[in-house]
């Protein structure tokens, strides 16, 4: 059958697809797991708690969708990628999952019981549900940086030759903390849109300033890390581009400061991380100016642009191995076949505007500030 996108665009259109679903993960369920991170320092009293959970209580569970649907892309598009990853991050997926199963339990379970204690353990229950997965989840992209220690036989078999603990190093942890703060920093200025004004906002809006200061840091940090440290990789020979799915069939070799090649080929790509330093700029400056609109903006341009910068740097590799390089997974050696991609993306321009619209409506009947009055009269509110 003859199909309407070449082979190559489709490749490159599921590639940024996968990249935009990552980014509204982000921008959604992102200020949620900030808030989480946020809540025993900003709010005191369990009023102000309350108030605090409820600002994310009526559409927590809707934005996780965007993780799903991320989770699905990557099976259905990168089934390379979704076994290799799912595999070989095994540890470090248990353990964010075991951190995000401790929100629906917290947020369900916190206020059944007026004791302080329990409401006390539920509260770092739900920090924890919001510090560990934003942490683990930039250590990940971290290490989808540096290179994974995975290795591919004949056969395609994947073997994976690392270890949890060895997920952690010096840049995969400036990564993890990195996006530690941007999503503290999404989360504060959440809690600017929705929290009653007082306290609590001015509380967040004290660590958002210190959360910017440490993200602008941090970003350049991990910049430095990538221009002039030992990871990067390159094609070794001619790629086709159009050629079919086989992880083994192109050389490619490690290349230090190799994820620095796309910026210099297209310059263009240089507006990912300058959107990731002049986002924090804006929502710093709506913190400072009392504008919520413009420091959510802000804090939702700076998590874009610093997600946009790993696929910018990377391309076409998406799972480069430091095993061995020939084993590495790229745009053009590990998608699904020409014809899965074009059903999928039929499918994906008829039910994705729909989610969008669903999404769109749902914030629209939630608009308005939690407060802690509602909290006496809405039976509803956790």
């Amino acid at each position: 059958m003859e199909l309407l996108l070449d082979f190559a665009t489709l490749r490159v259109i599921w590639w940024a697809l996968v990249g935009i679903l990552l980014i509204a993960f982000a921008l959604t369920d992102g200020f949620d797991l900030g808030v989480g991170a946020l809540l025993p320092f900003v709010a005191k009293t369990d009023e102000e708690r309350r108030m605090v959970i409820n600002t994310v209580g009526a559409t927590w569970e809707g934005n996780q969708v965007w993780f799903i649907l991320g989770g699905g892309a990557i099976f259905a598009a990168w089934p390379f990628v979704y076994a290799v990853s799912f595999s070989g991050f095994y540890l470090a997926m248990f353990l964010v999952l075991s951190a995000l199963i401790l929100r629906p339990v917290s947020f369900k379970y916190r206020s059944k019981r007026p004791e302080a204690k329990w409401r006390s353990f539920w509260d770092w229950c739900l920090f924890i549900g919001g510090f560990v997965p934003a942490l683990v989840f930039g250590v990940a992209m971290g290490n989808v940086l540096a290179g994974a220690p995975f290795r591919l036989d004949d056969t395609m078999r994947a073997f994976y030759d690392g270890s949890l603990l060895g997920l952690f190093t010096p840049f995969t942890l400036v990564a993890g903390l990195l996006s530690v703060t941007m999503l503290v920093l999404h989360g504060a200025a959440w809690l600017g849109l929705k929290a009653e004004a007082g306290p609590v906002q001015e509380r967040a809006r004290k660590i958002a300033f210190v959360a910017g200061a440490l993200g602008v840091i941090l970003f350049a940090v991990g910049g430095l890390f990538i221009a002039f440290g030992d990871m990067g990789f390159r094609y070794a020979g001619e790629v086709d581009i159009n050629g079919a799915s086989n992880p083994l069939r192109t050389a490619m070799v490690a290349a230090p400061g190799a994820w620095m090649d796309n910026y210099a080929k297209y310059p263009w790509m240089m507006l990912a991380p300058a959107l990731g330093f002049i986002g924090i700029v804006i929502a710093l400056i709506g913190m400072k100016s009392r504008k919520e609109v413009l420091a959510f903006g802000g804090s939702s341009a700076s998590a874009a642009g610093i997600i946009a910068t790993v696929g910018a740097s990377m391309f076409p590799f998406i799972l480069p191995s430091t095993a061995d390089a020939n084993s590495s997974l790229t745009v053009w050696n590990a998608s699904s076949s020409h014809l899965t991609l074009f059903i999928m993306l039929g499918c994906t321009v008829v039910f994705l505007p729909l989610i969008l619209i669903y999404t769109a409506w749902v914030y629209k009947v939630m608009f308005g500030r939690s407060t802690t009055t509602a909290l006496k009269t809405n039976p509803d509110l956790y």
